[in-house]
């Protein structure tokens, strides 16, 4: 049935497809229909950041920006939703086109540019939650906002959605915002942490609860740079990282007709790059902190090499797009296998 539905909706613009798309699973959940997904949510419960996941799947930060529509993806079957990137001030993104689908190598590039309704209006819309497993909200800086003063953005955002989160998700990675990855350079990394951290304890202090870090990193650094932005994070006590989000490479779409278009590329072409990057992640971090695998999930296999590579939790986005809702059930039954 997804097939069907995903060969109409791949005839609009891919913006218009997406966001018919979750409007169409928003009005389903309201009006019952996908109890039979809650029903058979996977159970496979896991610990991680000093939260309960009734299981290790999630959605990734991207597909539902302005928590519009995580109720009803929510009862798809996923232990854990990522709403975001949110910012301080609405901004439109960037300019249209700006969004690319790769169907013959089940991939998207995008540019969209941290696009998003601002920060309070996702929060309202979370006021009214129904979903009832783990809500990550992602946050970001605006493109007016210099990368010197990012911290200021990010400690605006924390403000408001700590009370609503049950962890904030740090992007300092996407390559889209211009400057933005220069965060994950060792000084402005430690400085950044330094502040997002002292921000969380004052936070904690004034809501009585105490809500994890996750921070997103790019997939495009070198060992030496991994090692230097895991021991940061280590040293800063973050409670999670998120590995990874798109890639600038182009390889393996380099004859596309879309391959030279600007923007990070995601799917199935960025999957070993990714998988490479927990694994090495986890060597390093040796257990100090969990990793979300996320990149080139496209099937029950690929989350399963994310979770042996070191990844206590893992995230779909290109692969629910190209897969569906099917995508969950298989990813379950995979990593269930993995289980003794």
């Amino acid at each position: 049935m997804y097939r069907i539905a995903r060969a109409a909706l791949f005839q609009l613009p891919p913006e218009s497809s997406h966001h018919l798309s979750l409007a169409s699973i928003s009005v389903a959940e309201r009006l019952g229909l996908l109890r039979a997904y809650t029903k058979s949510r996977p159970q496979h419960p896991v610990k991680a950041m000093g939260l309960d996941f009734i299981n290790p799947l999630g959605l990734a930060a991207g597909l539902d920006k302005n928590g519009d529509y995580f109720n009803g993806l929510g009862a798809l079957g996923f232990g854990f939703i990522e709403i975001g990137t949110v910012t301080p001030r609405p901004q439109s993104g960037n300019p249209k086109p700006r969004l690319f689908r790769l169907p013959e190598h089940q991939a998207i590039i995008n540019r969209m540019g941290f696009n998003n309704l601002g920060v309070d209006h996702l929060v309202e819309q979370v006021k009214a939650r129904r979903y009832e497993g783990v809500l990550g909200i992602n946050i970001g800086k605006n493109l007016s906002t210099p990368v010197a003063d990012a911290v200021d953005d990010y400690c605006i955002c924390m403000d408001k959605v700590y009370a609503n989160a049950d962890y904030i998700a740090i992007n300092i990675s996407s390559p889209n915002t211009p400057g933005l990855r220069d965060l994950q350079n060792k000084e402005q990394l430690e400085g950044l942490l330094r502040a997002l951290k002292d921000k969380q304890a004052r936070l904690a202090d004034q809501h009585g609860r105490y809500v994890p870090l996750a921070v997103k990193i790019a997939p495009d650094q070198s060992s030496e740079g991994l090692v230097e932005l895991a021991e940061a994070l280590m040293k800063n006590k973050i409670d999670g990282v998120i590995a990874t989000n798109t890639t600038l490479s182009r390889e393996g779409v380099e004859s596309h007709r879309y391959g030279g278009e600007q923007g990070g590329l995601s799917g199935a072409p960025l999957e070993s790059k990714a998988t490479q990057v927990i694994g090495e992640l986890a060597k390093i971090l040796d257990g100090a902190l969990p990793i979300i695998g996320v990149g080139g999930i496209g099937s029950g296999a690929d989350a399963a090499k994310k979770m042996a590579a070191g990844a206590s939790l893992v995230e779909i986005y290109s692969g629910f797009i190209y897969r569906g809702p099917g995508l969950i059930k298989e990813m379950a039954e995979a990593i269930n296998r993995l289980s003794p």
